[in-house]
C-alpha cells in the first residue's frame, strides 16, 4: 500500500485534516519497494505447454539481448519496455513470453495453451520464429520442455510415464504444493538438446501452478550454475598440489639456509604467493556464486512441500545425493587455497623476519666497522694536531730566534740561543692551549 495517494482523505478522528506531506523520497526507494514483486510467476492452468531456456550471457551481450526482444515485438506489434528493464511478460498470441536478466544469465520462457496426447512432441518452441530463436545471444545452460496436464484422482502409472515421456529412465519426482500436484523429471537432455517436466495437476491454483514449474525449472538452472565451479576446482587440484610441493621444498630449505640463500628462497616464494593470489582472485567469484545458488537450490526444495512417491526419487534426495558431493568438492578446494594462502604468507613472513635480522646484523657490522673508522680518523687526527703543535712550535720559535739576533745585534745583551731554548716550552703551551681551542669552536659549530 503507498504511502502517497491521490484519492480523497478521510478526516482523522482528531477532526484534523491529514494534510502533511511527506519528506523527500530516497532515490532508490521506488526501486526496492518494486523489486519484491519482481519476475512473479506466470499463473497456468491445464493444459499448458511450456519451453524454457536459460543462456549464459555477460554484460556485453545485454545491448544484443535487448535488441533481439525489441525485434521479436516488433513482429508481433507489441510495445516495447522501458529501456533498462530487467523482467517482461508479454502475450503475443501464439505463446505467451517471459523475459528475465539475471546477473549471469537471461532466461526465457514461453507458454502455448493446450496439450495434445504427447505434448512433448508439439513443444511450445514451435510457435516461436526459430530465426529468431537460434540467433538469441548466449550459450545455452538450461533448455526445458515442460507440460502441465491435469491428472485424474487414480494413481499414474509412472514406468509407462517414464518408458512414453522420458525413455525410460528413472524419474525423480514427488507431489508437491502439499499433495496438489506430481512433479516428474528424469533430468536428463534428451536427443533434441532438451530435458523434460511434467507436471499433473490436481488442485492448484493458477498461481500456485505457476510458482511450482517455475520453483522446478528455477531448481534445474540453478543446479547447472552451482556446478560451474566444478570444472574449476578440478583444474585447480593439481595447481593446488603443485604450490604445497613448492612450498614444502622452500620451506625444508629454510631451516638449513645461509644467509646467501635467502633472497633467492624468498623470490621464489613471492612468486609463489603471486600464483596462488592471482588463482584466488579467478576463481573466488565463482565459488562464492556456487554457494549461493546450492543455498538458492535448497530453498526452493523447501519451497515445493515434497511428499516422498514410492519407488521415486524426490527432488530434495536426488540433490543431496548428486549435487552435494560436488559442492562439498568445491567447498573443500577453496578452503585448501585459502589455507595454502594463509601458510605461504606465514612463510614468507618468517623468511622476511630472518632477511630482516640479517640486514640489521650486517648493518651493525657496517656501523661498527664506521665507528673503529672514526675512532682511527680521531687518533689520526690527534697525531696530525701533534704534529702541527710540534711544526708550528718549531717555526714560531725559529721567529724568535731571529728576533733575538736583530736585538743582539744592535746592542741589546740577548743571547738567542737561550732565548730560543726558554721560549720552545711557553710557545708549544701556547699553540696547544689554541688548536685545543679552535678544535672546541669547530665542533661546537658542528652540533
Amino acid at each position: 500500500m503507498s504511502l502517497r495517494s491521490d484519492a480523497p482523505q478521510t478526516e482523522p478522528a482528531s477532526g484534523r485534516k491529514a494534510d502533511a506531506k511527506l519528506p523527500q523520497d530516497h532515490p532508490h526507494r521506488q526501486q526496492l519497494n518494486d523489486e519484491v514483486h519482481a519476475r512473479p510467476p506466470i499463473p497456468l492452468v491445464p493444459s499448458k505447454r511450456i519451453t524454457y531456456l536459460a543462456l549464459f550471457s555477460d554484460a556485453a551481450a545485454h545491448g544484443q539481448e535487448w535488441d533481439r526482444l525489441c525485434g521479436l515485438l516488433s513482429r508481433f506489434e507489441q510495445p516495447v519496455p522501458n529501456s533498462g528493464a530487467n523482467h517482461y511478460s508479454v502475450n503475443l498470441g501464439p505463446f505467451r513470453l517471459t523475459w528475465e536478466r539475471h546477473t549471469e544469465f537471461t532466461r526465457y520462457t514461453f507458454v502455448v495453451d493446450g496439450a495434445p496426447s504427447d505434448p512433448f512432441a508439439e513443444p511450445a518452441i514451435d510457435e516461436v520464429p526459430a530465426d529468431w530463436v537460434s540467433a538469441l545471444p548466449g550459450e545455452t545452460a538450461v533448455a526445458t520442455h515442460a507440460a502441465l496436464i491435469s491428472r485424474d484422482d487414480h494413481e499414474p502409472d509412472y514406468d509407462r510415464l517414464s518408458e512414453r515421456f522420458f525413455g525410460g529412465n528413472p524419474l525423480v519426482g514427488a507431489a508437491v504444493a502439499g499433495g496438489s500436484a506430481t512433479a516428474l523429471t528424469d533430468f536428463r537432455i534428451g536427443s533434441d538438446g532438451f530435458s523434460r517436466l511434467l507436471v499433473l495437476d490436481h488442485s492448484t491454483t493458477p498461481y500456485q501452478a505457476g510458482r511450482l514449474v517455475q520453483r522446478i525449472l528455477e531448481i534445474d538452472t540453478y543446479r547447472i550454475l552451482a556446478l560451474m565451479a566444478l570444472p574449476v576446482a578440478r583444474t585447480l587440484v593439481p595447481f593446488l598440489t603443485r604450490c604445497e610441493r613448492e612450498l614444502a621444498q622452500v620451506t625444508a630449505a629454510l631451516a638449513s639456509a645461509e644467509e646467501s640463500d635467502e633472497p633467492l628462497l624468498l623470490d621464489r616464494l613471492t612468486r609463489l604467493a603471486a600464483e596462488i593470489a592471482s588463482r584466488d582472485a579467478d576463481s573466488r567469484y565463482r565459488f562464492s556464486a556456487a554457494t549461493a545458488y546450492y543455498d538458492l537450490i535448497q530453498r526452493r526444495i523447501v519451497d515445493l512441500r515434497e511428499d516422498r512417491i514410492q519407488g521415486l526419487q524426490a527432488f530434495g534426495e536426488f540433490t543431496e545425493r548428486r549435487l552435494a558431493p560436488a559442492m562439498n568438492t568445491c567447498k573443500a578446494v577453496a578452503e585448501r587455497q585459502q589455507s595454502l594462502s594463509q601458510q605461504v604468507a606465514q612463510v614468507t613472513g618468517l623468511l622476511s623476519t630472518r632477511v630482516g635480522m640479517t640486514r640489521e646484523r650486517q648493518n651493525q657490522a657496517v656501523l661498527e666497522s664506521l665507528a673503529r673508522r672514526a675512532k682511527l680518523q680521531l687518533r689520526l687526527q690527534q697525531t696530525v694536531e701533534g704534529l702541527s703543535v710540534a711544526a708550528m712550535t718549531y717555526y714560531i720559535v725559529g721567529l724568535v730566534g731571529y728576533a733575538a739576533k736583530g736585538l743582539s745585534s744592535i746592542g741589546v745583551p740577548v743571547d738567542a740561543d737561550i732565548t730560543m731554548a726558554v721560549s720552545i716550552p711557553i710557545v708549544a703551551l701556547l699553540v696547544g692551549l689554541g688548536v685545543r681551542k679552535i678544535r672546541k669552536i669547530v665542533t661546537r659549530t658542528e652540533k
